[in-house]
């Protein structure tokens, strides 16, 4: 590791592409390009593909199904149970108007410094 010539200390120089070096910088480097995506790219995908919206309109279509398979299977249906249906539905008619008329949102990119 070192040497001590006329009293003076000399030291080698030690190789640095050791195998924790060099594992640590790769996963350091992967962790700055998913950060990037994160921060960068996923938004401005999800803005660009309406997926939020998108997913909502699915959940919305399922939770409709189930009320009104719900409802027709009732018997004697009572105006509660009717009015349910009524919110249920308005709710949809409402959310898919705000669906249908939406933008995508342009997503300002950050400077890398």
């Amino acid at each position: 590791m070192a040497d001590l010539k006329e009293d003076k200390l000399i030291s080698k120089e030690t190789s640095q592409n050791t195998f924790y070096h060099t594992a640590k910088d790769s996963s350091w480097n992967a962790l700055q390009k998913i950060w990037y995506f994160l921060k960068e790219e996923l938004p401005q995908f999800l803005s660009n593909w309406r997926t939020v919206p998108r997913l909502m309109m699915i959940l919305y279509g399922f939770a409709f199904y189930e009320v009104v398979t719900w409802f027709m299977a009732l018997e004697n249906p009572n105006n509660a149970q009717a009015g349910l249906v009524s919110v249920v539905v308005g709710a949809g008619a409402a959310w898919f108007g705000l669906y249908v008329n939406g933008k995508k949102t342009e997503i300002q990119k950050h400077n890398k410094k």
